[in-house]
């Protein structure tokens, strides 16, 4: 397997499980769950941290979702 398609796997692989965790937190802020919210916020956050040093997704992007995703479970009013 030529190393870039090797590459372009890892990084599908590496995409789609960003696409996932952020779906399963987005679906915990929607349902006001908030401490599940709060579990998957560090998970997501986690995620793109990783997915940023190995070159997956630029670090400003990876800030940028994690900034605007913390502000989404922020607003949700406390139980």
């Amino acid at each position: 397997m030529r190393s870039s398609a090797r590459k372009r796997a890892h990084n599908k692989a590496v995409k789609s499980r960003l696409h996932s965790l952020e779906k399963k937190y987005l679906a915990s802020l929607t349902a006001g769950k908030k401490d599940d919210a709060v579990q998957e916020l560090r998970a997501v956050t986690s995620a793109f941290d990783k997915a940023a040093k190995t070159g997956v997704v630029p670090k400003a992007t990876a800030d940028r979702k994690k900034s605007r995703l913390s502000l989404r479970l922020k607003s949700l009013p406390s139980v």
